[in-house]
Parts: structure tokens; C-alpha cells; sequence
């Protein structure tokens, strides 16, 4: 009898050992779904799938650390799940490896998501604008009011030639003014460095501007960086898109006649000033004496003013056969133009009549 409680008792074990591993089974997998499910539901309103959260994981940093950091961030809900997942992915010997960078994350990603996008890198880009026009110190000012870099190590970059990587860069060029092309850019958050930022730029003036010069040299007397120079004098002086041309012609027949340029911007560059409306560039300015001062030297700057566009870089390279060798801007970005000095001094003397009325009656 006893023996037959024994069997009965054993088969009462084995029956019931399937029913508590299945319970094990369902509450572990309710504790994953839990724990591999996004801290934040995406709700139904347009903004739930906007939040977002900058991470920066550093090189060298353990997958247990980035775990800690992620649910401090409350991107993750357990650091626990965060092992078991990475084991998971070292276990069935995915490529890559969690990488440094920085991260846009989202809380409404589940955390198969998050660990996917830093083991492969996919890491955040970044975006920025050089409007055309804009000269080395203006791009220092902005990328360090982005947060990039100081403008200072910038600027210093920037008068590094890299010669070896881009053997078309004009010799004896002290810096990179006019050849950093003006453009809207993206790059890996990882990789912003100035180098890096000159680099991509430096890429996409020998992709967009190199072959218009290669293609067009046989028609214009100027080099590579009397091209750029030129051009970027045009770019600081033109506002109607279509007085490019004949600005740039009024510039090529006053070089050709051996004429003085007497551009404003190349002196306002040597000055580190701009002037405006309101305050124009005095007598004094215009007699101060500098190598970009074209008021007082003749020919060419020594170095562009500016990154000049597309627009201003054709127009310098066909410029308008013009019979103009004067020009005076209207303050409303147009310009009146002139054969002959006479004629170009009264219309900057109503120009100013124009601007001294309209101030009088303000």
C-alpha cells in the first residue's frame, strides 16, 4: 500500500513539474515584454513619436555602463534586460560591436531598437548651412555658436593646406578663404571635427566648382585662385542674380584696362567691418591702406574675400561683354551702372540725396 502512495506521489510530481515550468516560462516572459518594452507608449497625439533624447556614449564604454546610462535617460526600463540582450547579439555573432558617438534616442523605442542603432552606429548627423558669401570668420562664429568647435581651432585648421589630399589647391595659398564651398551639409556626430568639416567642404567645391573652372579656363585669363578671388568680389557685390554678369564684366574691363577694381567689400575685409545703410564706409576708411584695399592697389586681393556660389563663379568665368566700367548700389540691392566717371558720380551723389532724404523724413 505504502508503495502504491510512493508511485502515486512521483507521478504527482511529474505532473505537476510541466505546469510550474510553464509558469516560470509565462512570467519570465512577462517580465521580458515588460522589460524590453519602451518606457514611454507612443499616444496618438502628432507630437508622442517626437520626443526624442541626445545620448553621448563615449569610446571605451562597457555594454553594462551604457545599459546604466540609457536607463538613466529613461530609455530603457531594465539594465538587466540590457545584458541579456547584448549577450544575445554577441551569442548569435552579429557584426559590429556597441559603438561611441552620439545618439537621437526615443523612450517609445523598444530597447531592441536602441541596442540595433549604437551596435551598428547609427549614430546622429548633424546639420549646417554656410550661406555663399560667408568668409572664414563668419563660418568660426557659427559653427562655435553651434557648439561644434571653438572658432579659434577653426580658423587655425583652416590655414593648413592640405596640399596632399587635394593637389589642385593653388600654391602659396596662406589660407582657405573662397574655397570652403557654401552649402548645407550633414555628418556623423562622431566625426565633427574642423578638419573633418573642411574636408566635406573642400569635397564638394572639387565636385561642384572645380569642373566649371577645368571646363572653362580656355576663356578667361585667370588661374584657379584669381578665378575664386574674383568671384568672390562678385558674390559680396551682387544681390540681383542677374547683374552677376555684368558686375563681373564692369570688374574683367577694369583689370583688363588697368584700372583700379574699387570694390567696397575688399575693404571692408581688410577693415574687419561692414558697413551698412546707415553706417556706409567713411573717406578715411576707403584711404586706409591694405593689400585688399582695391581702392589703392590695382589688380586682384592677395586671397579671396569670400566663399563664393555657382552663380557668382560662372558669371566671373563668362562674364557680360559691357561697355560699364562704374557701378554704385541703390541700398536696395540693385545698382545703377555708368560708362564714364561723370556719369558715374551723379548717380552716386542722387544715391546719397535719395538716403538723406529718406532718413530726414523718418
Amino acid at each position: 500500500m505504502k508503495a502504491g502512495i510512493g508511485i502515486s506521489k512521483w507521478w504527482f510530481y511529474l505532473a505537476l513539474l510541466p505546469m510550474i515550468l510553464g509558469i516560470c516560462a509565462w512570467q519570465g516572459w512577462a517580465w521580458w515584454s515588460w522589460a524590453s518594452a519602451p518606457p514611454v507608449m507612443p499616444d496618438t497625439s502628432p507630437q508622442g513619436g517626437d520626443k526624442t533624447v541626445q545620448i553621448r556614449i563615449p569610446a571605451g564604454t562597457s555594454a553594462q555602463q551604457i545599459g546604466r546610462d540609457l536607463e538613466a535617460a529613461g530609455l530603457i526600463r531594465s539594465t538587466d534586460a540590457w545584458r541579456l540582450w547584448s549577450y544575445w547579439l554577441m551569442w548569435r555573432n552579429q557584426p559590429g560591436g556597441f559603438k561611441a558617438g552620439t545618439y537621437k534616442l526615443s523612450p517609445t523605442q523598444p530597447l531592441s531598437a536602441i541596442a540595433s542603432k549604437i551596435w551598428t552606429g547609427d549614430v546622429m548627423q548633424l546639420s549646417f548651412t554656410i550661406p555663399e558669401g560667408w568668409s572664414l570668420q563668419q563660418m568660426a562664429t557659427y559653427f562655435e555658436s553651434l557648439g561644434f568647435f571653438k572658432a579659434q581651432d577653426f580658423l587655425a585648421a583652416a590655414s593648413q593646406i592640405p596640399k596632399d589630399k587635394y593637389p589642385w589647391l593653388p600654391a602659396d595659398l596662406p589660407f582657405l578663404e573662397g574655397f570652403l564651398y557654401p552649402d548645407t551639409y550633414q555628418l556623423a556626430s562622431d566625426r565633427i571635427s574642423p578638419q573633418q568639416v573642411i574636408n566635406l567642404m573642400l569635397d564638394n567645391f572639387e565636385q561642384k566648382a572645380l569642373p566649371i573652372y577645368q571646363k572653362g579656363q580656355n576663356s578667361t585669363t585667370l588661374n584657379l585662385v584669381q578665378w575664386v578671388t574674383l568671384a568672390s568680389i562678385v558674390e559680396k557685390e551682387a544681390v540681383k542674380p542677374e547683374e552677376r554678369p555684368r558686375i563681373a564684366g564692369v570688374f574683367t574691363k577694369r583689370l583688363r584696362q588697368g584700372m583700379k577694381l574699387g570694390s567696397d567689400p575688399t575693404v571692408e575685409y581688410g577693415l574687419g567691418f561692414r558697413q551698412t545703410a546707415d553706417q556706409p564706409l567713411t573717406f578715411a576708411q576707403v584711404k586706409t591702406a591694405s593689400p585688399y584695399n582695391t581702392y589703392l592697389n590695382p589688380g586682384l586681393p592677395p586671397t579671396p574675400i569670400a566663399s563664393p556660389g555657382l552663380a557668382s563663379l560662372r558669371a566671373t568665368l563668362y562674364p557680360e561683354n559691357t561697355d560699364f566700367l562704374f557701378f554704385v548700389a541703390r541700398y536696395d540691392g540693385s545698382h545703377v551702372f555708368s560708362r564714364t566717371l561723370q556719369a558715374h558720380e551723379a548717380a552716386t551723389r542722387a544715391i546719397r540725396q535719395q538716403q538723406s532724404q529718406k532718413r530726414k523724413a523718418s
